[in-house]
């Protein structure tokens, strides 16, 4: 009996595919009524079909014939008729019967309030911010606008909060490091609340040493659990990296591996001496192992310079998708079916009792 399932699910598709081909809705300011199935209001004339074709119900009664039936009639009261009798529908009747009919196809034909689209943005990329707040971060040696000197953290936090603003519809994440890596704002598309978290960062928060190759670890668990297609970091540090458990280049490498593109920045002056001294080698390697780009930071202008070309390298790759809430309302004329015609039944009976009661 194999072949008899087969036939009758090859059936059903072809009839849904039949009747979902053909769908019909008319709009509204609010939204827009929708039926699924509007080929089954070709049926509307099915009942008046049966009626014309098909032979009226009979049925059969026994009969004595008697040589007086006529003042048997007489002292009944009733009237006698030659021939079949034929019962007729009144007007109510038939209207109702025909309303219950439409509003029966109305519920098959499966309506539903469609609302507004709703759309929302699907992220095609995932853009993951590194940032050093180790002690060395704490350095003067970026002049400002007003000739001012004023502190890389500073400078950094100014020219990425206006990166951020830029990035509509990439989902962005920060991570902080200093004697270890943490996540301080995983990815999410809510930018305010990423500005307003890195707006609070501070120099030592996370410890005095550099660790950028653990930042770089944490990034690759990170962008492990990402389906985005485009999985990008930007390493922003001063490069003196100071007891990572995995080095930069090891990590930068494994990073590579997993389609992570890495850019790196350099934040401060290589004039400067000492332990705060800037180490452009670790972020150039990082750089060509991620097959990314190296920029160095001087000043605020050339900061504001170096997010402009990576924003130009990495173009926003996101879809919009949009969505319609779709509400069935094929309850409401079933269960105005169903009320109409308890409503005729309760009426037909309450007449017939009445008649009965006439009569007797």
């Amino acid at each position: 009996m194999n072949w008899l399932g087969d036939f009758l699910t090859s059936f059903t598709i072809m009839l849904e595919q039949l009747l979902t081909r053909t769908s019909w809705s008319m709009s509204f300011p609010t939204g827009a009524l929708e039926f699924a199935y509007p080929v089954l209001f070709f049926l509307a004339p099915l009942p008046v079909l049966l009626t014309a074709l098909g032979k009226p119900f009979q049925s059969r009664f026994e009969a004595i014939h008697v040589p007086f039936f006529t003042e048997v009639a007489a002292a009944a009261r009733a009237t006698p008729s030659s021939g079949a009798v034929v019962l007729q529908r009144g007007w109510f009747e038939r209207s109702t019967s025909i309303l219950v009919w439409l509003l029966l196809l109305a519920a098959l034909a499966r309506p539903q309030w469609v609302d507004p689209p709703v759309e929302r943005i699907q992220p095609g990329r995932d853009l993951l911010l590194a940032v050093d707040i180790s002690q060395s971060m704490d350095e003067t040696d970026f002049p400002g606008e007003s000739g001012k000197r004023m502190q890389r953290l500073a400078a950094v936090k100014q020219v990425l909060d206006q990166f951020i603003a830029t990035r509509t519809g990439d989902r962005i994440g920060l991570v902080v490091f200093g004697d270890g890596a943490y996540v301080h704002v995983p990815f999410t598309l809510d930018h305010e609340l990423l500005r307003q978290m890195l707006a609070e960062l501070q120099v030592g928060m996370a410890g005095a040493r550099t660790k950028i190759g653990d930042a770089i670890g944490l990034a690759i668990k990170m962008f492990a659990a990402s389906d985005a297609r485009h999985k990008v970091m930007i390493v922003l540090s001063d490069g003196n990296d100071t007891g990572s458990k995995i080095p930069p280049e090891t990590a930068a490498t494994i990073a590579d591996q997993r389609g992570v593109t890495m850019h790196a920045v350099a934040i401060g002056d290589p004039a400067t001496r000492g332990n705060e001294k800037v180490q452009l080698a670790t972020l150039q390697d990082i750089a060509r192992i991620g097959h990314g780009s190296f920029a160095l930071g001087t000043d605020q202008r050339q900061l504001a310079a170096i997010y402009q070309r990576l924003d130009a390298l990495e173009k926003q790759d996101f879809q919009t998708l949009s969505y319609r809430a779709r509400h069935p309302l094929f309850q409401w004329p079933l269960g105005l079916a169903v009320a109409l015609m308890g409503i005729l039944q309760l009426l037909l009976m309450l007449s017939a009792t009445w008649r009965r009661m006439r009569h007797e």
